[in-house]
């Protein structure tokens, strides 16, 4: 495609392309196959790994038959009876990775008594709907919404609440970040009776059409390059004329391929805008996990990436195309060859295969459509507008569906969620996320925390020595509201199922 409008609808969440890997970022091995495994650090002994039969369709009365939804337990530090539930809405890619990046839960499951549960999204992972055929065309693909998701979420609580002993009157905290931040936020919102409170962390709600400026997502990737070396952002804004420059020809194209030892060398000038969106995404990557130590989370990268990446972008305006470009392939090396291990770069291959692109490409075609734009001034990007059309011409050529535009805005109330309550929005400063995020205080229990050295959902993260001040703060008033709700709940009356 032509057209970049459906890319920056989708750089989104997702980042994402290839097969799973597991990671082992001083995080627990979340494989679920063998319980008397340990966590790595804080000997948390791991639960199981269930499946729970969902209707396809939970907003129809037809038979339209049923799927195996899988889930991850683990209840070493469940006080029962009653002891609260930290439930993940699980997001666009395999459970068993969002388990492994979230040690918040994991941390602060023996200091409430908590039992964990990791849900997989629907159409993600091992749970789909129509098993391998359940990307085939958008007739299988037309239950793939955060609505089926939500509810699937709901059922799955009532089941876990009504089966486990001790666990009928469990409070219930839901916990996501990015996409699955903003289910958590959405599912406090449309289940109240189910979730007690909810923290959606780096959770865009407000990223959809007419609510936040489309090109204030790439101003902040700009500024997170802009504040970490000499010159970076301006080098990288000049890269793309660059490009232009030196893939004109063919021994360009051939220089430029070697350079940075492509997977495969770009022949004409589709592959050069192929590369070229490449690399923007790669910027874009690095924004969101510009974390202070060293991670495995999209990549394996050393700790405050940006800052090594602009070590090789510090060059003055004289700058010959050829050295400019040297440069940004040395930057681009840290991305993806960081542990030196990689014999090419593969510009398919922008983050772990853990993650579900198509799925996300499908959701970004329906019903999760995040406008972008860029204007190549107040970002380090070339111009490009949000091109709404395009956008949908695009998703109705891959899949035969075109997007609702406001339908995340009419079904989950866009702005206008004041009469709600319980839900934490905590959002990074570094984060191009934080773009379309709750960034203040709505109400008294709407609240926001905002860490100004946080990338994408670092308070989900496990805790490090070299966490700045405001995670760990952020992570102990998350904690604070946790212990309120539940304080709550265990307070309201309490009533049984009637005998029939």
């Amino acid at each position: 495609m032509t057209n970049r409008n459906l890319k920056h609808s989708i750089i989104s969440l997702t980042v994402s392309r290839f097969s799973f890997n597991y990671i082992s970022d001083n995080n627990t091995w979340c494989s679920f196959n063998d319980v008397s495994q340990l966590h790595s650090s804080t000997a948390f002994v791991i639960g199981l790994q269930h499946n729970w039969v969902y209707l396809i369709d939970h907003f129809g009365f037809l038979e339209d038959g049923t799927f195996k939804q899988r889930y991850l337990v683990a209840d070493k530090h469940w006080k029962q009876p009653a002891g609260p539930i930290l439930f993940y809405t699980g997001n666009e890619g395999d459970i068993t990775w969002f388990c492994n990046n979230t040690g918040f839960m994991w941390e602060t499951a023996a200091q409430l008594g908590a039992m964990l549960v990791f849900a997989e999204h629907r159409y993600y992972g091992e749970s789909l709907p129509f098993g391998q055929d359940s990307y085939s065309d958008s007739k299988h693909l037309n239950y793939l919404t955060s609505e089926q998701a939500l509810a699937d979420f709901a059922v799955l609580i009532e089941n876990l609440k009504s089966t486990l002993p001790g666990a009928q009157h469990s409070p219930v905290i839901a916990v996501g970040g990015s996409y699955g931040g903003m289910l958590s936020a959405w599912f406090r919102m449309k289940y109240p009776n189910i979730v007690v409170g909810a923290l959606a962390a780096s959770a865009p709600i407000w990223q959809f059409p007419g609510m936040v400026p489309c090109g204030d997502f790439y101003k902040i990737v700009t500024q997170d390059f802009a504040r970490s070396g000499y010159n970076c952002d301006a080098n990288i804004r000049k890269s793309w004329k660059a490009i232009n420059n030196v893939t004109s020809t063919v021994s360009g194209l051939q220089w430029l391929s070697e350079e940075f030892n492509l997977c495969s060398p770009l022949k004409n000038v589709m592959d050069t805008v192929t590369f070229k969106n490449w690399l923007q995404e790669t910027w874009v990557n690095l924004a969101m996990v510009d974390y202070p130590y060293e991670a495995n989370f999209l990549q394996p990268l050393p700790p405050w990436p940006i800052q090594v990446v602009c070590k090789y972008l510090g060059f003055d305006s004289t700058v010959s195309d050829y050295e400019l470009l040297h440069g940004v392939s040395q930057a681009a090396k840290i991305y993806y060859n960081y542990t030196g291990t990689s014999s090419c770069l593969n510009m398919s291959q922008t983050a772990t295969g853990s993650l579900g692109y198509l799925g996300w490409f499908y959701q970004a075609c329906t019903e999760m459509v995040m406008p972008m734009c860029t204007d190549g001034i107040q970002d380090m990007f070339e111009p490009e507008e949000w091109n709404f059309q395009a956008f949908s011409d695009e998703c109705n050529a891959m899949f035969g569906v075109r997007p609702r535009a406001d339908w995340a805005g009419t079904v989950y109330g866009g702005k206008d969620i004041a009469s709600h309550s319980n839900i934490i929005f905590s959002n990074g400063g570094l984060d191009p996320w934080s773009a379309g995020g709750v960034n203040y205080n709505m109400t008294e229990s709407l609240v926001s925390i905002v860490i100004p050295e946080g990338a994408h959902h670092l308070d989900l993260r496990y805790s490090n020595d070299h966490d700045p001040p405001a995670v760990r703060a952020a992570r102990a008033l998350e904690v604070k509201y946790f212990q309120k709700w539940i304080s709550q709940a265990k307070k309201a009356p309490q009533t049984s199922e009637p005998n029939i």
